[in-house]
């Protein structure tokens, strides 16, 4: 029987109950703060982020793991008689999709997955790799599924500070001002990989997060309700709790799975942020 590893990204934002249910192994992303490196939820949380956000005034930079540590990673995997599938971060967001594709090449057996998706986006690939590799499929043909698996994505979140993206050099300081003095919290879609401005929503935290699910969900029948991700950025808890109700009364899914967003998401999006992910029939 041909022996799989799924293998993904730190930015795939699943729980850690996900990661061990399915013996998934995670490749940690790089946050550098300051002059020091750290690893993403090995040695730096969002908290920390926040933090020294806060202090600092400064945004945390975020690199890509390394072919070096992809190599590492899919060789000790591939010298135990696996073959491994590997969940990457979109292709237009970092270099990691082809740091593993050089990593891939040199160690054999491997399966590289442009998610051209982000957070738990991405995780529903993995979860679905792995449910695959438990039926006894083929590496390569959980491949090929997931390839045209991730075209069904429906991957959004809404902002509630544009502070990060300007600090990032992602909107102008305008935007950001004008945007905070109008209470304007913008949707960001993924769309061919890509992140592009949705929706505008006004008004308090709590009305544009559940204004926001309502315009996901509402009326929609073109979901997969097999399961649904609300990931955030520590968003309070009975915020979260009325979304989780409201995605219930919305649509009738079997799953409804909330997330934190890991540091390099966080490092991008700030505090605050809610998404609601899923997938299309």
């Amino acid at each position: 029987m041909n022996k799989i590893k799924i293998t993904c990204d730190s930015t795939c934002d699943l729980t850690k109950e996900i990661y061990e249910r399915y013996q998934v192994t995670v490749m940690p992303l790089g946050v550098i703060l300051g002059d020091e490196l750290h690893h993403d939820g090995v040695n730096i949380t969002a908290e920390g982020i926040f933090e020294y956000v806060d202090k600092t005034g400064e945004l945390p930079k975020t690199a890509a793991a390394s072919i070096a540590e992809y190599t590492d990673l899919f060789r000790t995997y591939v010298d135990q008689g696996y073959s491994v599938i590997h969940i990457n971060l979109s292709s237009e967001f970092s270099s990691c999709y082809q740091n593993a594709c050089i990593a891939a090449q040199e160690v054999g057996n491997v399966y590289p997955i442009d998610s051209r998706n982000l957070s738990s986006g991405s995780g529903h690939l993995v979860i679905e790799a792995a449910k695959m590799a438990e039926e006894g499929l083929e590496a390569a043909e959980i491949a090929e599924r997931l390839n045209k698996l991730q075209e069904k994505l429906d991957v959004s979140f809404v902002l509630q500070t544009l502070d990060y993206l300007k600090k990032g050099g992602r909107c102008s300081s305008i935007l950001a001002l004008g945007a905070n003095i109008l209470q304007l919290r913008p949707e960001i879609e993924v769309i061919d990989g890509a992140m592009r401005v949705g929706h505008k929503y006004r008004g308090k935290m709590k009305k544009t997060i559940l204004d926001y699910v309502r315009g996901r969900l509402e009326g929609r029948t073109d979901i997969d309700t097999g399961r649904i991700f609300v990931t955030h950025s520590h968003v309070p808890e009975e915020i979260v709790a009325e979304v989780i109700a409201l995605v219930k009364e919305l649509q009738p899914f079997e799953e409804v799975v909330e997330t934190i967003a890991g540091c390099t998401i966080t490092s991008h999006c700030g505090p605050a942020c809610l998404g609601v992910l899923f997938l299309k029939r």
